[in-house]
C-alpha cells in the first residue's frame, strides 16, 4: 500500500504508454520482447573483499557465474525461439560497459546463440552499476547499505558516488533514446509483410540489480514508494517484457501473477501489466 494520499487518484491507464494510437504499421517496428538480465555471480558477489583492491568495473564472472551466464542463455534462446518452434528470431543485445556484464554476454552469445541470429551488441555507459565511490573497504560498503535501507534506497546518494535518483535519470535518457529507435524503426526489424520473411526481434539488455529496478521504475511510471518495495534480481534472472495485443509492453504475459508478486510488484501494479497485456481499444 502506497503511503501517500495520491494513490487514490492513480489512474492504471492514464500512466500507459501512447501506443494505442500509433498506427499498425508503426507497431510492427516494435520488438517482441524486451528481455532484462542481471550479470551472472562476481567474484565481488563471491567475496566482497576483492572490492578493496580491483575497480569494481574491473570485477569479473565467477566459475559459478560463467556456468549461469551459459545456462541463461539457453533460457533465452527457448524464449525467443518458442522452445525451436520459430526460426525467424533476432536478437539485439544492450549491455553495461562493466567487465561482468560483458563476460555475461559473451557468454550468452559465444555458448548459445548462432552469429546470424545477433543483430548486434552495444556497449551502453548509461546501463553501468551504481557508482559507490572507487575501492572500497568491505564494512564501509555494508555500513552504506545499512544507512540507505534506512533513509530510502531511492534518495540516499553514496558518499563520493551515486543515488538511485542519480541512475534512474541516466537509465530514463537510455529508454528515450531506445524508445526513439523503436518507433523509428531504427533496429532495423524486416518489415515484410510475408510471414516466412518477417524477423521477429528481441532487445536483449544485460546490466546490474539496481540499475533493472529502475529501468522498470521508468518504463512503467512507477512510483518511489512502489521502488522502495521491489526485490533485487539474482544473478542471471531475466524479466521479461513481451509486447501485448494492444502494442504495450508486459511483465504478465511470460512471467506468473506468483512470481511478481515474490518481486515486490503491488496487486495495483499487476493489475496494470493485465491491462497492458490485453486488448483495451
Amino acid at each position: 500500500m502506497e503511503n501517500n494520499n495520491l494513490s487514490k487518484y492513480r489512474n492504471s491507464s492514464f500512466y500507459l504508454n501512447p501506443l494505442s494510437s500509433i498506427d499498425q504499421p508503426t507497431q510492427k517496428h516494435l520488438p517482441k520482447r524486451i528481455i532484462l538480465v542481471r550479470h551472472g555471480e562476481s567474484q565481488g558477489n563471491e567475496n566482497e573483499a576483492i572490492l578493496k583492491y580491483v575497480p569494481n568495473y574491473k570485477i569479473k564472472l565467477s566459475q559459478k557465474g560463467v556456468h549461469q551466464a551459459r545456462m541463461v542463455g539457453s533460457t533465452i534462446k527457448d524464449i525467443v525461439s518458442q522452445n525451436g518452434e520459430l526460426m525467424n528470431w533476432k536478437a539485439i543485445f544492450y549491455v553495461s560497459p562493466l567487465s561482468r556484464t560483458i563476460e555475461t554476454v559473451e557468454e550468452i552469445v559465444g555458448s548459445t546463440f548462432p552469429i546470424d541470429k545477433v543483430v548486434g551488441v552495444r556497449e551502453e555507459c548509461r546501463l553501468r552499476e551504481q557508482h559507490f565511490g572507487n575501492f572500497q573497504e568491505v564494512e564501509e560498503r555494508r555500513r552504506i547499505k545499512c544507512i540507505k535501507n534506512t533513509y530510502g534506497k531511492f534518495f540516499y546518494r553514496v558518499p563520493d558516488g551515486e543515488s538511485s535518483a542519480d541512475v534512474y535519470d541516466r537509465v530514463s535518457t537510455f529508454i528515450e533514446k531506445l524508445w526513439s529507435d523503436m518507433e523509428t524503426n531504427k533496429l532495423n526489424i524486416n518489415m515484410s509483410s510475408s510471414s516466412d520473411d518477417h524477423n521477429e526481434l528481441n532487445v536483449i539488455v544485460v546490466s546490474h540489480g539496481l540499475t533493472i529496478l529502475l529501468f522498470l521504475m521508468k518504463w512503467f511510471n512507477w512510483t518511489v514508494d512502489q521502488f522502495e518495495a521491489l526485490t533485487n534480481p539474482r544473478n542471471c534472472e531475466c524479466r521479461v517484457l513481451e509486447l501485448g495485443l494492444n502494442g504495450q509492453y508486459s511483465l504478465a504475459i511470460h512471467h506468473k501473477l506468483e512470481e511478481l508478486k515474490e518481486w515486490g510488484l503491488s496487486d495495483e501494479m499487476i493489475e496494470d501489466q493485465k491491462i497492458r497485456a490485453s486488448k483495451i481499444f
